[in-house]
């Protein structure tokens, strides 16, 4: 039988765990977590460049960040679209626990781009838009918020987003890195980490929220100079001080991490909650899409006799009989 913490103890969340935590005396709640068998699976599953697997790798992070937030049964999706190599990235997350995601590159430009040592996440998404949209279900429209990718990384694109779209002052880290070392056999081994922190800026009284380029309702248009919250302030700038290395590196985990921030302020970290590489693909629900098509659409699809479908998050193939589909 698995020990128990004991009183004033608690175990460690380990890896493809969220931790949610809390900053009293900041008027700070966030949540943080480090991904690693999980990213693995996911990225090796369709062997991206390494540029292309640590982009997708921060797209999870903060999918699984955000979408590990909602309060409700439905899904989190993140989705770009740029004129950059790396033309599409799509990560989503269903609640409670499940998260799948894929990349979309030309091979060409990419391999144009890390030529020329133009491979950070803005320059391999190039100019679009990021979408981030929140389903919660067939009874209810989808909520769809959109920034522009401008050149900007996607930890300031989702800092941007809070700001612009919910008014909450919030500071988000992404790092993503590859880890080389050995199996238990001794033998050379190739995995993929990343780590992530989002921070949100959360008092009782909402005028607290208000920053310089943001109004604070009431007729304010954002003619008035604000300042910023203190509290707030020292909250961004700790946060600001996480290395890189510090998100990924298994030996700090995100309640070492946390305390390394904020101990003097006295942090409470949650139940963590796992996070699973699970796709909600199926045999039926494809069958169902294909059953959308035209009679000479599934002909021109057919290969050897069979309609073969492969899904792009977990490259599960299903074939099926074209009389399973026409006709049926």
């Amino acid at each position: 039988m698995a020990e128990t913490a004991a009183l004033g103890e608690f175990d460690f969340a380990g890896d493809d765990h969220v931790v949610p935590f809390q900053v009293e005396g900041l008027d700070v709640r966030g949540r943080a977590v480090q991904l690693g068998s999980l990213l693995d699976a996911i990225l090796e599953r369709h062997s991206y460049p390494a540029p292309v697997a640590r982009l997708l790798a921060e797209a999870i992070v903060l999918t699984v960040l955000l979408g590990t937030s909602l309060k409700f049964d439905g899904k989190f999706t993140l989705q770009t679209k740029g004129d950059g190599p790396v033309d599409l990235l799509v990560a989503d997350f269903s609640t409670p626990e499940n998260v799948r995601a894929y990349a979309r590159f030309d091979e060409e430009a990419l391999a144009k781009a890390v030529a020329a040592g133009e491979t950070a996440p803005e320059q391999l998404l190039g100019k679009g838009v990021l979408a981030f949209t929140i389903d919660q279900g067939r009874f209810s429209q989808p909520y769809q918020g959109i920034v522009p990718l401008d050149g900007t990384s996607l930890e300031e694109i989702a800092g941007l987003y809070f700001r612009q779209s919910e008014q909450i002052p919030t500071r988000v880290r992404l790092s993503a890195a590859e880890l080389y070392d050995r199996d238990e056999a001794g033998k050379p081994r190739h995995r993929w980490r990343a780590g992530g922190l989002v921070a949100q800026f959360l008092p009782q009284a909402p005028e607290r929220m208000r920053l310089p380029d943001l109004h604070g309702g009431d007729g304010d248009i954002g003619t008035r100079a604000h300042m910023e919250d203190d509290a707030w302030a020292e909250a961004r700038s700790l946060v600001e001080t996480i290395d890189a290395d510090e998100l990924t590196d298994p030996q700090v985990g995100a309640e070492r991490l946390l305390f390394r921030l904020f101990h003097e302020r006295g942090v409470r970290v949650y139940a963590p909650q796992p996070v699973f590489d699970r796709c909600n693909c199926s045999r039926e629900k494809i069958k169902g899409v294909l059953k959308g098509f035209t009679a000479e659409e599934i002909e021109a699809s057919e290969e050897n006799g069979e309609v073969a479908v492969t899904c792009e998050f977990c490259s599960t193939t299903y074939r099926y009989d074209p009389s399973e589909i026409v006709g049926a």
